[in-house]
């Protein structure tokens, strides 16, 4: 099993593309558009998910994606599991009554909803994104599941920029990451 998870993530390594200077001079952009144009690449994706939160996380009752790239592996991973999938949106782009959060970026503020049903209060919730840096947005998502008052089982990122110190941010959550740079 651990050779076949080795090569799951050398393949989703192989997949992930750098881009120097995007979208501004100094940054170094990891880009998933590979993972997602090869099936076996997005499948060996989900299946390393699927294999740690059957591991480690059993009684998840939801997966919470984060805008936007957080839906693209959100839903395939809570199919596999059999659990719910819920949407944590940049501020109104959600119909209905809403709950949000406000957060900082590097250069500004922004905010973060949930449709104000999405999650009751005692439902365990794993978050997934596609990259963790900085930390700020997957923070505010778990302060928005904390005013829901939803247990956090922990954090999924299939890309973990370590030099950014993202995780210091979630200290109180573990963070599951497939390839860290």
């Amino acid at each position: 099993m651990a050779a076949d998870s080795d090569s799951k993530l050398q393949l989703v390594h192989k997949h992930i593309r750098a881009f120097p200077d995007f979208p501004k001079k100094g940054i170094l952009f990891r880009d998933i558009c590979p993972i997602l144009k090869d099936p076996a690449a997005l499948t060996a994706v989900i299946d390393l998910f699927e294999d740690h939160v059957r591991k480690n996380h059993q009684e998840v009752d939801l997966l919470v994606g984060l805008d936007a790239r957080g839906f693209l592996f959100g839903p395939l991973l809570a199919q596999r599991l059999g659990v719910g999938f819920v949407m944590v949106r940049k501020k109104g782009k959600l119909p209905g009554s809403t709950v949000s959060v406000a957060y900082d970026l590097e250069y500004g503020k922004a905010e973060v909803e949930i449709q104000e049903d999405a999650v009751a209060p005692g439902q365990k919730v794993l978050l997934i994104d596609d990259l963790l840096a900085t930390g700020g947005t997957l923070y505010a998502a778990c302060e928005l599941m904390k005013k829901q008052q939803a247990k956090i089982l922990g954090c999924l990122v299939v890309i973990e920029l370590k030099e950014l110190n993202g995780s210091d941010k979630l200290k109180s959550h573990s963070v599951f990451s497939l390839v860290q740079y």
